[in-house]
């Protein structure tokens, strides 16, 4: 047989769904008579809305039985943070045999409503590493400066590790002034640093900074998956990246210690 368990849900609901689908593909005698059905539950912050998956027969093989089942968060105080775990529990049954359960747990879904500037409560996945996008058309020094320090093996890139949010003031500003504090002034210019100021995988972490030609910087180039690049870019460029990842973290619902990527895009 094959089984697809799978859930999915949205950042601005407070509700989401776990969905099952079966196939046998093979089979001979007596199972060829065999019959499906089942019913979800849940455990954590959320309660079963509802769950269908009627008892249906495996017959003719390699054709779908499907059971849909939804959930609501608990998590909808201001500020409340929740995980649930949501299970199928299917029950396969043959006239004359005793029937087999088997259970397929999935424990993917985080709902809050703790992210800054976002009043609702919604659910996501969190280990999966929603990307923030920069522009080379709208932000070419930023993009460029992002794809350099990629380059030079710092996290966050498609194939690297993620970066990790932080939203501790005390580490933003460490990041920040470990990386800038000694940034020439220049006009229409302003510090860029990556990783961002707000991961945990800035220079508090550890490591030392890195830069490129045409970066104003006075450091050497260095490449490896720890500390900072550091260059500078257009001030507006600087500030757009700003409003970019403050909307990033807002619509995608990012929380303290979350995975991350930043991609170019053309």
């Amino acid at each position: 047989m094959n089984v697809i368990n799978y859930e999915y849900s949205d950042t601005g609901l407070i509700n989401w769904a776990h969905q099952i689908e079966v196939a046998g593909y093979s089979g001979w005698g007596d199972a060829l008579n065999g019959s499906v059905g089942g019913s979800a539950i849940s455990s954590g912050s959320c309660t079963t809305n509802n769950s269908s998956f009627p008892t249906q027969g495996l017959s003719p093989l390699q054709s779908w039985r499907i059971g849909e089942s939804l959930f609501d968060t608990t998590a909808t105080a201001p500020g409340a943070v929740g995980n649930c775990t949501t299970t199928w529990q299917l029950t396969f049954s043959t006239p004359g045999y005793t029937p087999g359960e088997m259970t397929y747990p999935t424990a993917n879904v985080r709902c809050d409503n703790a992210t800054a500037g976002n009043p609702n409560t919604g659910c996501v996945v969190p280990w999966y590493p929603a990307p923030a996008y920069y522009s080379q058309a709208a932000n070419p020094g930023l993009a460029n400066h992002v794809v350099q320090a990629q380059a030079s093996g710092l996290p966050g890139g498609t194939f690297a590790a993620p970066l990790t949010r932080t939203t501790s003031d005390a580490i933003t500003n460490s990041n920040r002034t470990q990386a800038c504090g000694d940034a020439p002034s220049i006009t229409g210019l302003s510090c860029d640093e990556y990783p961002l100021a707000s991961t945990y995988q800035g220079l508090s972490a550890g490591g030392t900074r890195r830069t490129f030609a045409g970066c104003n910087f006075n450091l050497p180039s260095q490449t490896g998956p720890t500390g900072v690049s550091v260059c500078m870019i257009a001030a507006g460029d600087n500030s757009s990246q700003g409003g970019i990842m403050s909307q990033f973290y807002r619509a995608q619902r990012v929380l303290d210690g979350d995975p991350f990527r930043v991609l170019v895009v053309a």
